[in-house]
């Protein structure tokens, strides 16, 4: 089977090698994911520990590749577990995807080539796609994504990224707009007795929401919930796990470091706020991302064991849900 997102992979021609060695930062960076990962990963999720975190980074001029057991014949080692080779992916990729074959790897760049632009946010993004590392682990993942039959013959993958959701029809943009109100009216509220009746009228919007999307477009929607949402909860979790986490000294003195304590404290809320102002014709693709977040932030309070469930639906949240 060809491996999805395999439209990113470049020329497979031999490069020449190169021994340049991984930038002191870099070096620090990677060693505290790692050290982090070991610390917290199993109080979010059960069992993340037993997911091979292999990794890697994309420089200007050089990806470096660890933690993956059979590195391809165009990498050359410079370091303990450490491989290196020419860049081929583009220096500003955030992904995961089996770009070697299984395990997946994650695929990342240095922090101001990203969107994470700083040390602990870029941290927390490299949490967010070993989680996707958890997701691929499972044995029913490629079937399941299979069974969606949303792919129109595309085998690359790219369709997760083009499928033409109707983002810009003007009653389903509406519609969405409602419903992420409905959430964060519902998510934010502190009263009990309030929250428990706005929660029921969610799950009455949220029900008929769906009722309007075709078949397809449904199931691409609970997808995109099910896988990007809920890393971005993960994201999110990982985040506030850390808050009372001890950073390696040399992490710590980085120059654009932000104390754990304090990234954990914003995390949540700046994903609700993203959400408070999205415009899902603008953003397209994006809004699952914080919509599926305040989802699964939703869920810890109205059913606290539905992470014990979530691996056995996959691909789609909806029967997270009371009925």
């Amino acid at each position: 089977m060809r491996t999805l997102f395999a439209a990113l992979l470049l020329s497979t021609t031999p490069v020449a090698q190169v021994s340049k060695p991984l930038p002191a930062d870099d070096t620090i960076r990677i060693a505290e994911f790692y050290r982090l990962a070991e610390q917290i990963q199993t109080k979010i999720w059960p069992d993340w520990s037993k997911t091979p975190a292999t990794l890697l980074l994309v420089t200007a001029d050089t990806e470096y590749l660890t933690h993956f057991p059979t590195p391809p014949k165009d990498f050359q080692k410079v370091g303990d577990d450490l491989y290196a080779r020419p860049r081929q992916f583009p220096h500003n990729m955030q992904a995961t995807f089996p770009a070697f074959g299984v395990p997946p790897v994650i695929v990342i760049g240095e922090p101001k080539a990203t969107q994470s632009q700083t040390s602990t946010p870029w941290l927390f993004v490299v949490m967010h796609e070993h989680f996707h590392q958890l997701q691929w682990a499972q044995p029913e993942y490629l079937k399941a994504i299979a069974d969606l039959g949303l792919s129109k013959g595309d085998a690359t993958g790219m369709w997760m990224l083009n499928y033409p959701y109707p983002y810009d029809n003007p009653d389903m943009a509406r519609a969405f707009e409602d419903l992420r109100d409905s959430l964060l009216n519902t998510l934010n509220e502190v009263d009990q007795q309030k929250f428990e009746h706005l929660t029921k009228q969610y799950l009455k919007d949220r029900k008929q929401f769906f009722a309007q999307l075709l078949p397809g477009d449904h199931k691409y929607f609970s997808f995109q919930l099910w896988q990007e949402g809920v890393a971005r909860y993960t994201q999110i979790k990982a985040a506030e796990a850390a808050g009372d986490y001890q950073p390696s000294a040399a992490f710590g003195a980085m120059p654009d470091f932000t104390p754990f304590n304090n990234y954990a404290v914003t995390a949540r809320a700046r994903t609700l706020d993203e959400l408070k102002h999205i415009d899902i014709t603008q953003s397209k693709r994006e809004v699952f991302y914080s919509f599926g977040a305040a989802e699964a932030l939703l869920l810890d309070r109205i059913n606290p064991a539905w992470k014990q469930e979530y691996f056995s639906h996959l691909l789609t949240t909806d029967p997270l849900f009371p009925k």
